[in-house]
């Protein structure tokens, strides 16, 4: 429910606050408060506005004004207040510009000097690129160049200006689009423009806030301490509460730049979209949607929005800090965070100085970043050095929430199938993931795209899937996705980049570092107790090959799973058994069955095993056809195998005793489920299965009959 809480009268609301409500709202809904300044009623804003949106903490007690559709709610005073400096920002903000291909084109359609200009300057450095391209297919070193292209393209972009250095760095995130070694290096784009005079950065926060910068600050680092492709940085320290904050001030003239070069980008891709075939995947599409996250980072509020957004997610986490946003100094040029001591996560030396090991950081990066893309779904999709700093207290500070992106809540689930099917190497299964992440559309013939699959991964899977190096195996499947029709999601795309970059971190501090193998138990953890019918199939799926229950895949899922902090035993497997006793279950039954009559056939057969070889010898000859390997006709084979089943099982169950939240009611839940008359009749089976494998077990004995006994 959308919900509303309104300050109590003393609050003074800025005056600025009712012309945005006119601005933004139709006329009858001109005003904050209607009639009585005490009186509360719902007010039906645009989307942006978070203050609408936002759901206070459980337990606070709900008011009503006599309406039974009208619900408001009492918030504490500073929360109440941290929503009203929000909705201040946000009015500050409502002129912020929003990326729209239509207006671009209708404002720069009359403006055909400065197109002019603009694009014979683009033009003469892209040309001269794509003359070189030629020259080096008509030579045949197209390939060999590549790496030599790539760098010059590089170059180019970051002389072209904010625009192109965004957009490569866009680039660097899309394998459907890029070889390879372009790929690596848009990837090392950095934001290396000059910064720009201060008195234009001091003169743009007080026009923007409305404030003198003496009310504001009680002092001020006198040049940027950092400066990228859409603004620059100050340290400051705010006058009424002596915080140190952290200032980003937007470069003059930006939106303008930008827009100018959007609306020749499209046109290009147009062009693209024409005459070049090689490319399937729509071009103007990609840069619409591309242009739309610019011009969002162009709305410092947003930007609020978004690392607030980030902060509630993932900074319970003792080893995450997300800086708080001061909105009362936020607006859509400016924006004012609480300032993070702390050194980027590439200066290993420093970090080491300090006590803390990047490895440790970097394992926290990647288990926040799994809880990111596979559970909440909501992702920094940033995540380069500059915005990883490891602070004093050993925590990994995230900064700079400009470009976020959001995981669909059906290709979460699908990420982890993926893995499944890859540990499987059931590559079928892995191209028609595709179509579940949106790869492809669901009218494409995955069987062309098979036989590519199985050639990198069977390669790359000589090691096991968790020694993998991920930036090899993103190469690899950058190759496969180059080739094919593919049409890879910006979210997607984003992940690989997020991981790349942890990985590439770690393996300053060890080369032998696998971030598929620190993914594992977050992995390991999602398959045993997450309910989703998508993960549970795929456990069972892993779990069960050719009819056979794999306990050593559920032994390594188990290692894993518990290395992760939030594992609990007391839900491992929990929806598998849900399953099997469902009306659907008959198959998984049926599966089930068989495994428990061969388990406490080796378990039988194992423990009378073990107690004959304790028996004196005159004791033995009494056992009909005995002998002095055992008490059964079994072939060494066959006893081992049921040895080794055995001693599964019983690892299996010591690596649930040993999890720390391990206690005897864990077993309450399956206690309650063997009540139900399902359960009862898998029992049942269960005893008529084993009887008949001991009562063939006997016969064989009397009669002497070597071989085994066939489920």
């Amino acid at each position: 429910m959308t919900l509303v809480a309104v300050a109590p009268p003393s609050s003074a609301v800025s005056p600025s606050y009712p012309s945005w409500i006119s601005k933004r709202s139709n006329p009858r809904r001109r005003s904050f408060f209607s009639g009585n300044r005490s009186s509360f009623r719902r007010l039906k804003l645009p989307p942006r506005a978070a203050l609408v949106e936002a759901t206070p903490s459980s337990g606070v007690p709900a008011l009503g004004d006599g309406s039974s559709s009208v619900k408001v709610l009492a918030l504490p005073a500073d929360r109440a207040d941290d929503l009203q400096a929000e909705a201040r920002a946000m009015a500050r903000s409502a002129n912020a510009s929003v990326y729209s291909a239509k207006l671009l084109a209708e404002k720069y359609g009359s403006q055909p000097l400065k197109v002019a200009g603009r694009t014979l300057q683009v033009l003469s450095a892209l040309g001269l690129f794509a003359f070189k391209l030629f020259l080096d297919q008509s030579n045949g070193i197209l390939d060999q160049n590549k790496r030599v292209r790539a760098a010059e393209l590089r170059t180019i972009f970051t002389q072209l200006g904010p625009t192109f250095v965004k957009l490569g760095q866009g680039l660097s995130t899309r394998p459907d689009l890029c070889p390879p070694e372009y790929l690596e290096e848009l990837s090392e784009l950095q934001d290396g423009l000059p910064t720009f005079p201060n008195e234009e950065a001091f003169s743009c926060i007080e026009r923007e806030l409305r404030l003198s910068l003496e009310s504001i600050f009680s002092s001020i680092s006198p040049s940027p301490i950092a400066a990228a492709s859409l603004g620059q940085v100050y340290k400051a320290r705010l006058k009424y509460s002596g915080k140190l904050v952290a200032v980003k001030v937007q470069r003059p003239g930006i939106e303008e730049a930008i827009g100018l070069d959007f609306f020749l980008i499209r046109g290009l891709g147009f062009f693209i979209n024409k005459y070049v075939d090689i490319i399937t995947t729509d071009v103007v599409v990609l840069i619409d949607e591309f242009a739309r996250r610019v011009f969002q980072e162009l709305n410092y509020v947003q930007e609020g929005q978004n690392a607030r957004r980030f902060r509630k997610l993932y900074a319970d986490k003792q080893d995450i800090f997300v800086p708080d946003v001061f909105w009362d100094y936020t607006s859509a040029k400016v924006l004012t965070m609480e300032w993070v001591d702390g050194v980027k996560l590439n200066q290993q030396e420093a970090i080491e100085r300090q006590g803390l090991k990047v490895l440790d950081l970097v394992n926290t990066g990647i288990q926040c970043s799994l809880r990111q893309l596979l559970e909440y779904g909501y992702f920094h999709a940033d995540p380069h050095p500059g915005n990883l700093l490891a602070t004093p207290d050993g925590r990994l500070a995230f900064l700079d929430f400009g470009m976020m992106s959001e995981t669909p809540e059906e290709a979460r689930s699908a990420i982890i199938g993926h893995v499944v099917h890859l540990v499987n190497r059931d590559y079928e299964a892995m191209a028609r993931d595709y179509y579940a992440l949106d790869f492809l559309a669901r009218d494409v013939d995955v069987s062309p795209i098979i036989p590519a699959l199985r050639d990198f991964f069977d390669d790359a899977l000589n090691y096991t899937v968790s020694e993998l190096n991920f930036k090899t195996l993103v190469d690899g499947l950058g190759n496969v996705l180059y080739q094919y029709p593919f049409n890879v999601p910006a979210y997607y795309a984003l992940i690989l980049r997020s991981l790349t970059v942890l990985e590439g971190l770690a393996l300053y501090a060890d080369p032998n570092f696998k971030v598929l193998a620190a993914s594992y138990p977050y992995f390991a953890k999602r398959l045993l107790t997450d309910p989703n019918p998508y993960l549970r199939d795929a456990l069972i799926e892993l779990l069960f090959k050719d009819g056979r229950f794999r306990w050593s895949r559920l032994e390594s899922l188990l290692e894993q799973g518990r290395k992760d902090r939030d594992f609990t035993a007391r839900e491992a497997l929990q929806p598998v058994l849900k399953v099997l006793l469902s009306p659907d279950g008959e198959e998984l039954r049926i599966l089930v069955i068989k495994e428990a009559i061969r388990v406490t056939e080796a378990f039988t057969l194992s423990s009378i095993s073990d107690s004959y070889n304790f028996l004196p010898d005159f004791v033995r000859i009494l056992i009909p056809n005995g002998n002095a390997s055992g008490p059964f006709v079994m072939s060494s084979a066959e006893r081992k195998s049921l040895v080794e089943l055995r001693d599964q099982v019983l690892r299996v169950w010591r690596l649930l005793q040993s999890s720390e939240d391990f206690d005897p009611s864990l077993l309450l839940p399956i206690v309650q489920i063997l009540q139900q008359p399902e359960a009862r009749s898998i029992g049942g089976r269960v005893v008529g299965g084993i009887t008949q494998r001991l009562a063939a077990r006997f016969l064989q004995q009397v009669l002497r009959t070597q071989g085994t006994v066939s489920t």
